[in-house]
């Protein structure tokens, strides 16, 4: 019975607990090839998900009028861009087709922010048919970060730990 409650109780908090309820009106962003400034993009019915226990639980889902042409001239794509899973409530956002859209070309990967958070990028995928998909993906840097290996000189300066961290 104790490893029933167990169960139920972690599938809980990893699915639904940390979870804020799904939110409307955040803006899309993604970087500019010319200027490599971050820059809002016509994005509609914009809902998301997000979680203060992780900086890669965000998830996004919107729609955008905007072409493949015009956004690959104009921002920064992403190569291995991998979608991370969302929890099945939040319906709009499916991982697998977004992946095999972006193997097929279907969809395309932006770069949305570079270190969004220490070594955590913002990506942004669009489809053909004006479906867009933003998420948080550990770069190289995060990557290295989480598996102990030093992160060298081609990462930035890891941020000083706040006053709460280093309690």
């Amino acid at each position: 019975m104790v490893a029933i409650i167990t169960a139920i109780s972690l599938y809980y908090l990893q699915v639904y607990h940390f979870y804020e309820e799904p939110r409307t009106g955040d803006k899309v962003a993604l970087v500019s090839v010319s200027t490599g400034a971050v820059e809002e993009i016509i994005a509609d019915d914009v809902t998301s998900i997000d979680a203060t226990s992780s900086p890669i639980r965000y998830r996004a889902c919107f729609t955008t009028p905007m072409s493949h042409s015009l956004l690959s001239e104009t921002y920064e794509m992403v190569d291995g861009a991998i979608p991370l899973v969302a929890p099945d409530w939040f319906d709009c956002f499916d991982a697998t087709e977004i992946g095999e859209a972006l193997e097929t070309g279907a969809a395309l990967a932006f770069l949305g922010e570079e270190n969004y958070e220490y070594g955590v990028d913002r990506i942004v995928a669009i489809h053909e048919d004006g479906r867009g998909f933003v998420w948080h993906q550990l770069n190289d840097c995060g990557r290295k970060r989480y598996d102990g290996t030093p992160t060298g000189p081609e990462c930035p300066d890891l941020p000083a730990p706040s006053a709460q961290e280093s309690n």
